[in-house]
């Protein structure tokens, strides 16, 4: 069963911590990526596992192995349940991680943000890309290899992920928009259904639930379109 990531991308600690109260019980999972985890630092990761929240710490380590070995370590130190490493570091990066995890922090790979479409990342990696999907594909076997538990992927991406890589792998999906809602700086998204029924394990959700006038209605409804 996939579960519901909220995507506490915000700018206070205040603010975060207002989304979730008002969501309570309906919530397991927090994506805490770089705007809050810079505002509101580690402090921030430690009050959400005491308060039973599985955290999902989102910052794309991207760097030497020993540094990013060292990042990882201190995440799983915060007791943060997911963490992402980039795919671009390369497999001595990734390994590295990987070790450092030690079974206790589950580690995904980014390779092509669900802001890119093959036009925009193909300036990045300087020549024609016709499918982001066979690029992805590609990134995701080099991180499966050194030992991550799974990938970042499109809601578009999902299934050939899941035949890529097994049901062992672990599908984390942002550029989830429910039915009718703007896809703001998403540029491949999907709805929560579409999904799952790819094969996505943790859907992150930001916007659609943070932005809207009631956010735990936002949630439910969300999980009631997941669950179909």
């Amino acid at each position: 069963m996939a579960d519901l990531v909220v995507a506490l991308d915000l700018p206070t600690r205040a603010d975060a911590a207002a989304v979730v109260e008002r969501l309570g019980d309906t919530v397991r999972w927090y994506k805490v990526g770089p705007v809050l985890f810079v505002a509101a630092g580690p402090d921030l990761v430690r009050d959400l596992v005491d308060r039973g929240k599985r955290v999902f710490l989102d910052l794309k380590w991207h760097d030497i192995p020993s540094v990013v070995a060292g990042a990882v370590a201190a995440a799983a130190g915060l007791g943060a349940a997911l963490a992402t490493v980039h795919l671009a570091g390369g497999t001595a990066m990734l390994a590295a991680a990987a070790a450092a995890g030690g079974g206790r922090l589950r580690l995904v790979g980014v390779g092509v943000l669900t802001s890119l479409d093959g036009a925009a990342y193909g300036e990045v990696v300087g020549r024609a890309v016709d499918d982001v999907g066979v690029e992805l594909e590609r990134l995701a076997r080099v991180g499966a290899a050194a030992g991550l538990d799974g990938i970042v992927c499109s809601p578009g991406e999902a299934r050939r992920l899941r035949s890529a890589l097994g049901p062992r792998a672990l599908l984390v999906v942002p550029g989830i928009r429910p039915p009718g809602a703007a896809g703001d700086d998403q540029a491949r998204c999907a709805g929560p259904r579409d999904a799952v029924l790819g094969g996505a394990d943790l859907l992150v959700v930001g916007r659609p639930v943070t932005a809207a006038p009631d956010c735990r209605a936002a949630a439910l409804e969300i999980l009631r379109d997941m669950a179909g």
